[in-house]
């Protein structure tokens, strides 16, 4: 069985002006690079887990593990301390919603 692919629909210039014809207008021509869901293994308080995202959001970890000046691992296990309703069943979920409250920040600078 093929692989999906994911159709991109055609912006025309009005429709570019709007978020979501920005969006695919940012788009990269490889969409699998950012969709694709990559497992991780990283250890929290000495125990190994692996956490399964798209890379888009492990992109967006990396950024603000950088910014942290703390290893991605490091930054994980304290959102996960600071996340009340994380468990091993819902971490990525957690973890994605800190990726879109990250982006949704705006600039300190």
């Amino acid at each position: 069985m093929a692989p999906e692919t994911l159709v991109v629909p055609k912006v025309t210039a009005k429709k570019a002006a709007r978020p979501l014809g920005r969006l695919f207008a940012s788009c990269t021509t490889d969409p699998s690079a950012e969709f694709e869901p990559i497992r991780r293994s990283v250890r929290i308080h000495g125990h190994s887990t692996t956490i399964r995202l798209e890379n888009a959001f492990w992109t967006v970890l990396q950024e603000l593990a950088e910014m942290e000046e703390m290893t991605l691992a490091a930054m994980i296990t304290s959102i996960q301390d600071h996340c009340h309703t994380t468990d091993q069943s819902n971490l990525a979920s957690c973890l994605r919603v800190v990726c879109l409250k990250f982006m949704e920040m705006p600039d300190s600078d």
